[in-house]
Order: C-alpha cells, then sequence, then structure tokens
C-alpha cells in the first residue's frame, strides 16, 4: 500500500470512526494513569495510603492485572457478538468509571483511585481483543498492514500526548479540577466516536462461553501453538512489548541520573522515541506496498539491536551536578547521538511490529481470531511483568548501568529473534527473496 493511499484509510468510514475510537481511549489511559502517578508523587505522605514508591509500583501493577484476569472472557466475547457493539459498551463503561472517579481526583482519595486505575485496566483488557479482530472485517487483505500501521502510530502517539498532558494538566493551579473535567470529556468523545464505527458481524455466535477463566486462558494459548508461524509471532510481539517496557521504564532514570537532563529533557527524549515509532510504523505500510511482508520483520530486529547497543557506546555520564536545559543538553554532541539512536530504535519498533501483528490477524481463523488477540494479551502483560522484574535484577541485584543494561537487551534481542527466525525460517526466507536478492538484481 503506498504511503498516501495508506493515509486515505483515515477518511474512510469503516476506519476513521474505529481510529479516533481506540486513539482517544489510549490518550485517556495513560493521561489518567499518569496524572494519578504524578498526583501521588508529590502528594504529602498524609494523604497516601502506602508509602509513594509502593503505591507507584501497585498501581503499575493493578493496571496490567485485569490482562491476566480478563482477557480470556474478552476473547471469547468478542468472538461470539457483533463487534461494534462490545466497543461502545466498553466506552461507556470507561465514561462511568471516569465520571466516578473525577469526584475521587478532586478530592485526592488515593485509595479508591487505586480501584478505579483497575477497572480501566479492565476495559482495556476488553478492549484489546476487539480492536485487532474488528480490523480484519473491515478493511481488505491488502489494506491490513496500512491499517495497522496507522493502528500503532496513532496508539504510540496517544502514549506520548497523554503522558505529556498529564504534565501539564499536573501544573496547572486547581490541577485535580483539569484532570477530573479531561478524562471525562475524553472518555465522551472516545463513546461518541464509537458510535458512527460500521457494525462487525459475530465470528462464532454459537460459541459457549467457558468462564473458568484460568483455564480457557491455557487453552487459547495452547491452541496458538498449532500454527507455528503464528505462534512464533504472538513470541516476538510480546517480546517487543518487555522490550518498549524496559526502555520507557528506564528513560526517566538515564535523562535525570546518567545525562542529568532536566524534566524537559525527560519529555523531549521519551517524544523522540515514540515519534521513532509512529514514523517506523508508517514506512512499513509504505516498504510492504500493500503486502503482508514476513521479510520486514528482520530488518526490523536487527534495527532495534544494532541501535540498542550503540545506545550504550553514546551515553556519556554528565559530570555536572545541575540538571541540564534542553539547550544545554544538546550542546554535547553525544548526547545528539543518544537521542538519534533512541529515535532509530523506534523506527525500527515500528518495522518490527507492525508485520507481526498482521500476520497474526490475517493467518488466525476468523472464529477464533478475537481469542488469538487475547492470548496474545496475556502474554504481553506477562512478559511486561518479566521485564519490570528483569530491570530490577539487572539494574538492582546486579548494578549494572542504565546503559549497560541496553546493551544486554541489544544482545538479548538479537539471540531471541535469531531463535524465532530459526523456528520460523519464512522470515529470513522472505527478507532474502524481498530485499536481498532485489538489491543484488539491481
Amino acid at each position: 500500500m503506498r504511503q498516501q493511499s495508506q493515509l486515505a484509510l483515515l477518511g474512510k468510514r469503516r476506519f476513521l470512526p474505529f481510529f479516533l475510537t481506540q486513539f482517544l481511549g489510549a490518550f485517556n489511559d495513560n493521561l489518567y494513569k499518569n496524572s494519578l502517578l504524578l498526583m501521588a508523587a508529590f502528594a504529602a505522605a498524609e494523604n497516601l495510603p502506602l508509602n509513594s514508591d509502593l503505591y507507584i509500583n501497585l498501581a503499575a501493577g493493578l493496571f496490567i492485572l485485569p490482562f491476566f484476569l480478563f482477557s480470556s472472557a474478552a476473547g471469547q466475547i468478542c468472538d461470539k457478538y457483533e463487534k461494534s457493539m462490545i466497543i461502545r459498551r466498553v466506552k461507556l463503561l470507561e465514561i462511568v468509571t471516569m465520571a466516578v472517579a473525577s469526584g475521587f481526583i478532586i478530592s485526592q482519595n488515593y485509595l479508591i483511585l487505586l480501584v478505579l486505575l483497575f477497572l480501566m485496566g479492565a476495559q482495556s483488557a476488553f478492549f484489546g481483543p476487539v480492536k485487532y479482530a474488528i480490523i480484519p472485517q473491515h478493511l481488505n487483505e491488502n489494506e491490513l498492514i496500512g491499517g495497522n500501521a496507522l493502528v500503532e502510530m496513532g496508539t504510540f502517539v496517544a502514549i506520548l500526548a497523554g503522558t505529556l498532558g498529564a504534565g501539564i494538566l499536573i501544573e496547572q493551579t486547581d490541577a485535580t479540577v483539569w484532570v477530573a473535567v479531561s478524562v471525562v470529556l475524553f472518555a465522551v468523545l472516545g463513546y461518541l466516536a464509537s458510535l458512527f464505527i460500521p457494525g462487525a458481524a459475530a465470528a462464532d455466535p454459537n460459541l459457549k462461553i467457558n468462564w473458568n477463566l484460568f483455564q480457557q486462558t491455557l487453552t487459547i494459548i495452547r491452541k496458538t501453538r498449532s500454527n507455528d508461524s503464528v505462534h512464533k509471532s504472538i513470541i516476538a510481539i510480546s517480546w517487543f512489548w518487555a522490550l518498549g517496557a524496559a526502555y520507557l521504564t528506564q528513560l526517566p532514570n538515564l535523562a535525570s541520573e546518567t545525562l542529568k537532563g532536566s524534566p524537559q529533557v525527560v519529555s523531549v527524549m521519551l517524544a523522540i522515541f515514540i515519534i521513532g515509532v509512529a514514523a517506523g510504523s508508517l514506512f512499513c505500510g509504505r516498504l510492504s506496498k500493500g503486502h503482508i511482508e514476513p521479510g520486514i520483520v528482520p530488518i526490523g530486529a536487527l534495527g532495534l539491536s544494532l541501535f540498542g547497543i550503540d545506545l550504550y557506546f553514546a551515553v556519556t555520564p554528565a559530570t555536572t551536578t545541575n540538571l541540564l536545559t534542553i539547550s544545554a543538553f544538546m550542546e554535547n554532541s553525544e548526547n545528539l547521538r543518544v537521542l538519534l539512536d533512541l529515535g532509530m530504535i523506534g523506527f525500527f519498533s515500528g518495522l518490527f511490529i507492525v508485520p507481526l501483528y498482521a500476520m497474526v490477524q490475517q493467518r488466525t481463523p476468523a472464529n477464533c481470531r478475537a481469542q488469538t488477540i487475547a492470548a496474545l494479551n496475556v502474554q504481553n502483560a506477562l512478559y511486561m511483568v518479566v521485564s519490570a522484574l528483569s530491570g530490577m535484577v539487572f539494574l538492582g541485584l546486579l548494578e549494572l548501568s542504565i546503559e549497560q543494561f541496553f546493551l544486554t537487551l541489544g544482545v538479548l534481542n538479537l539471540l531471541i529473534c535469531a531463535l524465532i527466525f530459526r523456528k520460523v525460517p519464512e522470515f529470513i526466507e522472505r527478507f532474502v527473496a524481498r530485499f536481498v536478492k532485489k538489491v543484488a538484481s539491481d
């Protein structure tokens, strides 16, 4: 799909309302979550039910927990019922949750806000399977890669906008009122957008839902192993989210503690990383020319490792004790190299992830596509938890520096992707046929 036709999907009713709905949902998730974390970080100790650090880590865990608990139910419901109706009901749940949360945001009842953060995670867990399962029903096969590219671009831009938006709102006078009004407003806007999503017929209306969620989760995960390319694509996607979570978690500490950057520098580094992902996602759509091309995945994997490893060599710990402004930070050429590495890590992330999602959608039977995405979401959450624990081990127990941790991730990425490509030779075979032979013939 050409770049212009890829962006043309944003002018189609069968795609634009869905795109806006998922964008506003991801934005509001991050606006609420990050506002809560910032409020907790700067709250007086007597207002918090727990130690600030413990509260922040608990909040992160409570947002991920629903993906373990509810994904199997969400996948079954999505396969059994009409999908646009499910999306609208999930959006209504978001409005109710945010309306209740708004009062507790103003009163700064941090314990109840944790419960409501769990509910936001729950509605995200139910939205995840329908989000990716509905795309193949509304797009033609030659539009799948472009649609997924736009969705990934939109998701990461929404994460960035929600994160930065939370920082801006918290700095305002009457910050709690601003946050309370904003989260309700964007939940309503998301619901209004969902009203225009065309219907998407139930994939398996006769499906009998298994409410033993733990058993069903294991059953779905086992079923994904019957198709080796889908199974390995799911592993690769989950590894990507673990890798991305590690980078996003450690970036603030790298910027502030190692490079002595101000909070504005942290925002710039985060923005460059996420803009890189968005650009890579869109470029993937152009590079594939409308075809689902597994050969792009090795390019993404190699770029991820090369620039991740280079980041280790680019980082030069600052000697100053004062936090650097953006202009002072950029006066150091090594810091510009750090920013380039972060942008390119993001760029190759887009090339890596978009074809994998499209492959899972295309190669999974329609009657269990949402359940497969649900299994993927469970594994994503599991890998992200392991990523957090790995950060604690490498940075805490083993006392590696953050740049050494990034070097480790770059090397691990090479090893894990090499193993995946060995198990599914199609990735390398398509890379050679699509790119190596073409370059050689030219």
